[in-house]
């Protein structure tokens, strides 16, 4: 599939109406909480005002950073998605039971997006779905959405919905690591959901990649921010690198703004 290049820095969060930034923040594997609390500041303050965190992440400790940070930028500066583990869609207590935990963890009475972290080998989808449809009922989240789907997972999750649209599919995807464009990435385009790119900078690896190292130089760009910028130039395609650096939100931040010409990301699709 050719996909046109999307010149927003503001993307559709799924069939929602509202719009959420390219690029906002991930919070796992963080070492150093306190940095990481000014750094995520910081990002607001820049207009990355999204971050991605999660009930499992340093078993709470991210939640409660980003507690921290909205307590200081005001809860609706930020728009906070968090995931729930599989095993918490079995039964609607356990869920809501869940992320109420989460919700103090983040000392907010909602979040704006809950997820299923990655699909349960044992609950069937339509069940998760149920369950998590019950916890957007309860007022709990604003939208809900999954992580980890594949294609198939997806379509089965999407009409297993009764009330509630499934707006967003978070997955792995990067630059040097695009499985999700063969069928994943167009079926999300043609049925408006927002797939949010995790690891899209592969630990550091794209900054190592000569093609990226080349065409960055073209731009005045680094390979970070060309890496990020092939991502957010895909039509419903947003990113959540992780950083707790300041200068590396900085860089992140210079991958907005611009886009790559169609004769790049056609190189950038070949590698």
């Amino acid at each position: 599939m050719k996909f046109p290049i999307d010149f927003n820095d503001l993307k559709p969060l799924g069939k929602s109406g509202e719009k959420i930034p390219a690029i906002g923040i991930g919070t796992w594997g963080i070492r150093d909480y306190r940095r990481a609390e000014e750094t995520l500041v910081k990002a607001i303050e820049l207009g990355l005002w999204l971050i991605d965190t999660a009930e499992m992440y340093g078993n709470g400790l991210a939640e409660e950073l980003v507690g921290r940070v909205i307590k200081r930028v005001g809860r609706d500066r930020v728009f906070v998605i968090t995931k729930l583990m599989p095993h918490r869609f079995t039964d609607v207590e356990s869920a809501e039971k869940a992320l109420k935990q989460s919700l103090s963890r983040l000392s907010s009475n909602y979040v704006d997006l809950v997820l299923i972290h990655w699909p349960s080998d044992i609950v069937p989808i339509s069940h998760q779905i149920k369950v998590l449809e019950s916890l957007a009922e309860k007022g709990l989240t604003r939208y809900i959405g999954v992580s980890n789907f594949t294609h198939s997972q997806l379509k089965e999750a999407i009409k297993s919905t009764k009330k509630h649209e499934i707006v967003l599919n978070q997955v792995k995807y990067s630059v040097l690591d695009k499985k999700v464009e063969k069928s994943l990435l167009p079926f999300c385009i043609e049925n408006t959901i927002t797939l949010q790119a995790y690891t899209p900078l592969e630990h550091g690896a794209v900054a190592r990649n000569r093609t990226l190292i080349e065409i960055g130089a073209k731009y005045g760009k680094t390979p970070i921010q060309v890496a990020l910028n092939y991502l957010i130039s895909r039509p419903m395609v947003v990113a959540i690198p992780k950083t707790e650096n300041e200068s590396h939100l900085l860089e992140i931040k210079g991958a907005l703004g611009w886009r790559l010409s169609d004769v790049d990301l056609g190189v950038l699709e070949k590698i």
